[in-house]
Formats: C-alpha cells, structure tokens, sequence
C-alpha cells in the first residue's frame, strides 16, 4: 500500500462512515468504492471505462455479452443479417420502459443511432458505426439497417456501452444526459455528487422480471487506495474492483471479506508519443523496451500476470506472441541509447494519480530506465485530465495506462496506423486493420491482424507490458457480483446482500 499520513486515512474513514453507513445498513444497498469521477454519464460522448463501468446500471443494449463473452439478445429479441452482410434486421422486445415513462420502439434506437452518427454529437465511438448508410422502422418494433459495407465489429459495437439505447424523446429536446442520465436499465438516477458520490435505485419496471435484486447501489467516489482497503475492512464499502497486491494479507485475514483472483482483459502498456523526438526515433523506442523487465513490472505492480507483445489482451483468441522481438536487456538498451544520441533529455511519464497500480508500475519503470542512463520523472494527473490532456490531447511523453478489453479486436485496435493516440503512423497497418473488420471469418481475420500486430510489435509505440491479474475484493455477504466480460463494466442485476 502507497504511504499516506494518518490523519488522511482516518479522516477518509470517517467520511465513510459517516456518509456510507447511511447507505449499508439497508440490506439492499450496495456501497461501491470507486477510484474518481467519470467524465460524464452520456454514453455516446466518452471513451472512458470508468465512465462506462458506472453507465452500465442506467442504460440497456440492443443486444450484450452473456458472463462467457457471447453476444446474446437484449433490447432486441433477435436478429437476422442477409448474406451480403449488408442488411441487419432487429426486432424488439414491446415490454421496455424508458425511466422517463417513455414506451422503448425503434424510434429510440433510430434516433439514438442517428445521435451517434451526427458530428455535432461528437462521439468518440463514431467511426465505429459511419458504414451505417440507412436505418429504417417499417413498425415500432422493427429496425432495419442497411450498411455500405460490410462490417463484421457490428454487433460488438452495439453490444458495448456506447450502443445504449436513449429515449428519442429527451434526444429531441436536447436533454443533458452527462448530468442526468435516462434509459431503460436497471437502476434509475437519483444524485451526482462530484468528488462525493453517484447514487442510483432500482427501477421497478425492468424488463427482466425479477431483476435487480438491490434496492440501490451507492458509488463512493474515495481516489486514495488506502481509504478503499480500510473502508472495505470495516464493512462502510461492500466492494472493490482492484485491490492492491500489498493490501493482500490483511484483507485475507479478514473473515468478512472475500477476494477473487481473475486474469483481466486489460491491455496494460506503457504508451509513447512518438511525435516527440527523440522518441520519434525507431531506436530510442527499441531501447526503452529492451530496459523494461516486464514480469517484475506485472508482479510488483499489479499481482502477477501474462507478459504481452504487442497490443492485444493475452487471452484474447486473436493474440499472437511476438515477445521474443524484445526480451529484457539493459545493456542493448543502453547502446542504443547511445547510438541515438538521446544524451541528458528529460522524458515525462503522466499518470493517472487515481489509479495507484498504475503509479506503482511507472515507479518501477523510471528506475530500469534511470538504470539504462535516461533521465525520467514522473507526473502525478488526475482522471479527467489524463482522458482530456494526455489520452486525447497528446500532452506526454510516456503514459502508463491499462487498456480495458473490446469484445472484438476492432474496437481495440481502430485507428492505429493512422496517429491514434500515440501519434505513430503506418498505412500498412491502418490498411489491414480496415480490411479485417469487412471479413466475417476468423482465420482470414486473424491473419489480417496478425500481419497488423506483428507490425505494432516491431514497431513498438508501445511497452506492452501484458495483461494482469485482477484482485475483486468484496464483503463475504456480497453474492453474485459480476463483471462484463471484456469489457470489465460492473453489473449489478443479479447481485444480493445477504
């Protein structure tokens, strides 16, 4: 656990107490500590997981992964594609209500796919569903689109948190959905709190008879870790996603409290700019990989883990190894460095303060590369700033950040090539990428993406340093908490207090 005074901790503590108790007495609410403040509650204007992790419980899907990954109906019954691939036809479930009182029909999803599409709207997912050439609602319980092409991610996409479907009615009106969200899950707003809280109730008229089990869930917004560890403890938090390593031992003594040991989707790295010189040079990016023990970084920092090589999740089935192309040498590193003539430049690694996983890997990898003679300091950010200056503006030199897991590779890996992020350019890979995501069949794909990825692991705008273990912790009362495969959003349907 990252050292914090006393006075900070009990202080925290007692907030919880005083605030969260308030909630947990109740045997259905549920207190989730939560590491910050999403960016907004609109689904269609962010591409942050925290953001979707918390929007989950407020909005549906036309369809969603089941708990093995498979895409399975939602708000859509069923569907049928034609053979062109060019035609997708949707029909709806006719016993959904909007929490407004609004009746669900394919206007909604018409007007909610068309809010995606509209630029003004500005959505980050966008790219993602402009092969959407018309959409049609020959009845309120029908939508047909035709596409310009086809596209094999379309179904993920609609099953991922920017798909949810809004009223089209509060979309006409120009309703602020970032501050007051409306759709037709399974727990209604209530209050946003920055800095403090969200707050949501179960909306009795869910679709899904019976479910949720809760009477409310409460998110604590608490950014420091030890506030989260002593919170779950004492039994003001029912629940953690990440616990760190260090806390282990005293929250496994703990006969109220449960952890869960589970191999994550996350795409850990530690990402470069390379439109910044020197790290625009091939050389300098070859040498800060060669510096990096990745097993010590995924095991120090984060549990343990399965090192990467190029940016996919390990486990996912379109995962190539590549990590013969860089093992840990330091003396390699050094002579390229060398070689580069990078001298006493000083690089940056931003990172997201609220996650103390992440600080703690890029602690680690600014002493290997101090080791290999770089000069590096670290630069402590809060969320919003790393999703707005780092993640979106190119602010940085080095970010270490954990990718969160797409339920296909397109959602992963659209963009790249083409100065995603990481500002790194190759019209091969950008080329193969759009080519794999026109081709339904998965070992034409994979050897698409292989040739891409193979690409990306040479080239390395990236550490990849793998793909980590995830330590759940909740109170051993908690039953049934759930995670969305791949997508590592928080569902709370079927999840009790007993």
């Amino acid at each position: 656990m990252r050292k914090v005074p006393k006075h900070y901790v009990f202080f925290g503590l007692f907030m919880l107490m005083a605030g969260g108790l308030l909630f947990a007495q109740g045997s259905g609410t549920l207190v989730f500590g939560l590491a910050g403040n999403p960016d907004t509650l609109d689904p269609q204007k962010t591409s942050g997981t925290l953001t979707f992790q918390v929007v989950k419980s407020f909005y549906d899907t036309l369809v969603e992964p089941d708990t093995s990954g498979k895409i399975v109906p939602a708000l859509a019954e069923s569907w049928s594609v034609s053979p062109d691939g060019l035609t997708w036809t949707f029909r709806l479930r006719r016993d959904v209500v909007f929490h407004n009182g609004q009746q669900f029909t394919s206007r909604d999803v018409a007007a909610t796919l068309n809010r995606i599409l509209d630029e003004k709207t500005a959505s980050p997912k966008r790219s993602e569903f402009t092969m959407i050439q018309e959409i049609r609602t020959p009845d309120p319980y029908t939508v047909v689109l035709s596409l310009s092409q086809p596209y094999a991610p379309l179904l993920a996409s609609l099953a991922s948190g920017w798909g949810a479907i809004l009223p089209s009615s509060l979309i006409a009106s120009g309703h602020n959905f970032g501050a007051e969200p409306v759709g037709t899950g399974p727990f209604k707003f209530e209050r946003w709190i920055r800095d403090s809280r969200i707050s949501m109730v179960r909306n009795d008229r869910y679709w899904m008879k019976g479910l949720p089990k809760l009477t409310r869930v409460e998110f604590q917004i608490v950014p420091e870790q030890a506030v989260q560890v002593q919170g779950l403890a004492a039994g003001s938090i029912h629940a953690l996603e990440f616990i760190d390593p260090d806390d282990l031992p005293i929250l496994q003594s703990n006969p109220n409290v449960t952890i869960k040991k589970e191999l994550t989707s996350l795409i850990l790295v530690m990402a470069m700019n390379t439109s910044r010189e020197p790290l625009s040079d091939l050389r300098v990016r070859q040498a800060v990989n060669y510096a990096i023990d990745k097993q010590v970084v995924l095991d120090v920092a984060y549990g343990g883990g399965k090192v990467g090589s190029t940016f996919l999740d390990t486990g996912n089935a379109y995962y190539t190894d590549f990590s013969s192309l860089y093992p840990y040498n330091p003396e390699k590193a050094k002579q390229l460095l060398k070689d580069a003539g990078v001298g006493n430049r000083e690089f940056t690694i931003s990172v997201p303060q609220n996650y103390p996983l992440h600080v703690k890997a890029a602690e680690l990898m600014q002493q290997m590369l101090t080791n290999v003679g770089m000069k590096v300091k670290i630069q402590l950010v809060d969320w919003s700033t790393w999703l707005s200056s780092v993640y979106s503006g190119g602010n940085f030199d080095f970010t270490v950040i954990g990718h969160t897991g797409k339920l296909d590779p397109d959602g992963t890996l659209a963009g790249y090539g083409a100065g995603k992020y990481v500002k790194w350019y190759n019209s091969t890979v950008e080329s193969k990428i759009k080519e794999a995501a026109k081709v339904s069949d998965f070992a034409a794909r994979k050897k698409l993406y292989t040739e891409a990825l193979e690409i990306m692991a040479k080239e390395v705008p990236f550490v990849y340093l793998g793909t980590s273990y995830r330590y759940v912790g909740t109170r051993s009362n908690v039953v049934d908490f759930r995670m969305t495969p791949n997508l590592d959003t928080y569902d709370f349907r079927w999840t009790e207090i007993r």
